[in-house]
């Protein structure tokens, strides 16, 4: 049997670049620890990556391509269970880049990337769920007037970026751990529809109250 090609050391830095700012926070993780973890040189390291800007750019283009190919699917969403599931994915996503989210207003401070960049994709965010609003209203599952759209879409956008910063203050030490992925990304999930329940029809509302219930979204820890 053929042995697998060894995956290329840059992608490898960048894989172990993330778990580790996934689980001790971008500011906590230092380049000697992660060519340690890597079991490889500092001076390899810095041949791939002579920066640790250029680690969390390097992660933050991976990021805004998922991202992006995620949100262009909101314009499919028709009625309440397409926009559970859409949520649940873009937070699974978030989830996946958490340390953008954790450290946020410190990466902010440091990288002029960043900053851009993350301007952009809250546009990009609130245009797709502007799309999704649209979507649900054309296929009769909620009727919102424009000014009501344009807030309910902030509205959810600040939910869903804050969200795990949120999940994080009301439980440090184990909010952002593997182990609570799940519960986290229901309650987030759940709160953000929850914004949408003034304009949705009766049967949508009741809908979307069995799915919260049924995936355990409703349970919101606090």
């Amino acid at each position: 049997m053929a042995k697998k090609a060894p995956r290329r050391t840059a992608e490898r830095i960048l894989e172990v670049t993330l778990a580790l700012f996934n689980r001790f926070g971008e500011p906590n993780v230092s380049t000697t620890l992660i060519s340690a973890e890597l079991g490889i040189s500092p001076g390899n390291l810095y041949y791939h990556y002579p920066a640790k800007d250029e680690l969390i750019n390097a992660l933050l283009e991976r990021y805004e391509k998922a991202l992006g190919e995620l949100l262009g699917a909101s314009e499919g969403v028709r009625d309440v269970e397409d926009a559970w599931f859409f949520m649940h994915t873009l937070f699974e996503r978030i989830w996946e880049y958490r340390f953008l989210y954790r450290d946020l207003n410190d990466l902010l401070s440091k990288n002029r990337k960043l900053e851009t960049h993350i301007k952009d994709a809250l546009l990009h965010k609130t245009t797709a769920f502007r799309t999704l609003l649209d979507s649900l209203e054309h296929d009769g599952a909620l009727a919102i007037t424009v000014s009501e759209r344009e807030a309910t879409a902030t509205h959810m956008v600040v939910m869903l970026t804050w969200w795990l910063s949120y999940e994080y203050v009301r439980d440090p030490r184990r909010a952002l751990e593997p182990e609570s992925a799940q519960l986290a990304l229901l309650r987030g999930a759940h709160h953000v529809l929850h914004l949408l329940v003034p304009y949705l029809q009766p049967l949508q509302r009741q809908h979307l109250l069995l799915l919260a219930g049924a995936y355990g979204g409703s349970d919101n820890g606090g």
